[in-house]
C-alpha cells in the first residue's frame, strides 16, 4: 500500500477551528429536509468520507453497498500481514546487521593478533641465544601463544556468526517477500474500491432517485420523540440576557468541534489501519482541542444547569430560597473563576512570551490553547454575573423570575 505522508497544517488547524463551528451553525439554521428524505449534496459527502465502507450505496438504501466490506477485510487482514512481516523483516535486518558488527570486530582481533605474532617473531630473531635473553625471548613466547589462542578463538566465532549469517538470511528474504506479498494484496483490493467509487460516482444521481422512489413506497415509521427544553428558555432578559446569549452562542460554536473530532479520528483509523501511516498530530490535535472545548463550554454549562450537583437539601427550597443560597454561595464560585482568570492570564501571557510550542514534531503553538484559559474564565465570571442578577430579581420580586424571561 502507498505510505500517506500529510501532516496538518498549523493554520489550517487554527483557521478550521473557527470557521468550521460558522459554517456547521449557519447550515444548521437552514431549513431542514422532511425526515427520511434524501439528497445529492449528503449521498456525494458520504461516498467522500465513507466511499470505502460504501456508507453512500447504503445511505441511499442500495445493499450492493454491502460489497465494499470484504474488500475492505481484505485490507485489513492483509494489513495485519504486513505489519507482522515488516517485524520480522527488522528483525532479521537488525539481527544481519549485529552479526556484520560481530564479524568486524573478530577480523580486526585477529589482524591485531596477526601484527603482535609478527612483531614478537621479530623480536625474537634480534634476540641472541644466551642465558641473559632467556627471559625475554619467552616473553616474547608467551606474547604469541596468547595472540594465536586469540586468533583460534576469533576464527571459531567467525565460523559461528557466518552460520548464523547463512541461517537468517532465507528468513530475511522470505519476510521481504511475505511484506510485499501483502503489501500488494492490500494495494489491488484497495484499487478495486477506488474502481468502485469511481464508478459510483457517477451512479449516484441514478441511485438517489431509485432511492427517492423507494421511500415514496414505503415512507418510514413516525417515531415519537421527547421533548426537550431547549436552550434558549434558559435566556433572560436585559443585561443578564445579553450575557446568557453570549454564553449559549459560546457553547454551541465549541460543540461543533466535535463533529471536527469525528472527521479526524476517521482519518487517522484510515491512514494507520489501510495505509498503514499512523499520524504523529491527529491524537495530540484533538486533545488540545477538547481541552479548549472544555473551558469555553463551562459559561453554557453553567448557563442550562448541566454541571453535576449534590442537590439533596437545595431541590427542596423553594425559588426564593434557592435564590437565596445562590447568591450567599456565589462568592465561592468567584474566587475560583477569578484564580481561574487571573493564573490562565499569567500562562497565556509566559506563552505568548515564550512562542511555547509542543515537544513532538508537529510542534503546534500552544499559546492559543493557554488564551482558552483566560477566555473561559472571563465567560464563566459573566455568566456568574448573569445569575447574580437573576437570583436577585427573583429575591426581590419571586413571581416575576428574569430567568423565564418574564
Amino acid at each position: 500500500m502507498p505510505s500517506v505522508d500529510f501532516v496538518l497544517p498549523h493554520w489550517l488547524y487554527w483557521s478550521g477551528l473557527v470557521i468550521f463551528p460558522l459554517v456547521a451553525m449557519y447550515m444548521a439554521r437552514r431549513p431542514q429536509p422532511p425526515r427520511g428524505s434524501r439528497s445529492l449534496g449528503v449521498a456525494y459527502f458520504i461516498w467522500l468520507v465513507g466511499g470505502m465502507f460504501g456508507f453512500h450505496r447504503l445511505y441511499l438504501k442500495n445493499p450492493w453497498g454491502f460489497l465494499y466490506w470484504p474488500l475492505f477485510a481484505v485490507i485489513l487482514f492483509a494489513n495485519g500481514h504486513q505489519r507482522d512481516a515488516r517485524v520480522a523483516y527488522s528483525d532479521a535486518v537488525a539481527a544481519i546487521q549485529g552479526i556484520e558488527g560481530a564479524l568486524n570486530r573478530s577480523e580486526n582481533r585477529i589482524r591485531k593478533s596477526t601484527g603482535i605474532i609478527e612483531q614478537a617473531e621479530a623480536r625474537l630473531a634480534e634476540l641472541p641465544e644466551s642465558e641473559e635473553s632467556a627471559s625475554a625471548r619467552t616473553r616474547q613466547e608467551r606474547r604469541i601463544a596468547k595472540a594465536e589462542k586469540a586468533i583460534a578463538t576469533a576464527e571459531a566465532k567467525l565460523a559461528d556468526l557466518r552460520a548464523e549469517a547463512a541461517t537468517l538470511k532465507p528468513a530475511l528474504a522470505e519476510a521481504e517477500e511475505r511484506r510485499n506479498f501483502w503489501s500488494s494484496t492490500a494495494y489491488y483490493a484497495f484499487l478495486l474500491i477506488a474502481a468502485f467509487m469511481a464508478i459510483d460516482f457517477f451512479l449516484v444521481p441514478s441511485m438517489l432517485k431509485a432511492a427517492l422512489k423507494k421511500i415514496a413506497a414505503e415512507p418510514p415509521e413516525e417515531i415519537e420523540r421527547e421533548t426537550l427544553k431547549d436552550d434558549a428558555d434558559y435566556v433572560g432578559s436585559g443585561l443578564a440576557g445579553v450575557i446568557d446569549r453570549i454564553s449559549l452562542f459560546a457553547g454551541e460554536f465549541v460543540a461543533y468541534w466535535s463533529v471536527i473530532a469525528v472527521f479526524v479520528y476517521y482519518y487517522e483509523v484510515m491512514v494507520r489501519y489501510v495505509f498503514n501511516s499512523p499520524t504523529n498530530w491527529a491524537h495530540e490535535a484533538m486533545f488540545l482541542m477538547f481541552g479548549m472545548q472544555y473551558l469555553i463550554a463551562g459559561a453554557y454549562a453553567m448557563l442550562t444547569e448541566s454541571h453535576v450537583r449534590v442537590d439533596i437539601f437545595y431541590a427542596s427550597f423553594s425559588p426564593r430560597g434557592k435564590a437565596i443560597v445562590d447568591l450567599l454561595t456565589s462568592v465561592f464560585f468567584f474566587i475560583f473563576a477569578f484564580t481561574l482568570l487571573w493564573t490562565g492570564w499569567i500562562f497565556a501571557a509566559d506563552s505568548i512570551h515564550q512562542n511555547e510550542v509542543s515537544f513532538t514534531e508537529w510542534g503546534i503553538q500552544y499559546w492559543p490553547v493557554k488564551i482558552t484559559i483566560v477566555l473561559g474564565g472571563g465567560l464563566l465570571i459573566l455568566q456568574g454575573v448573569s445569575h447574580v442578577m437573576k437570583d436577585a430579581a427573583t429575591v426581590l420580586n419571586p413571581e416575576r423570575r428574569i430567568s423565564n424571561g418574564a
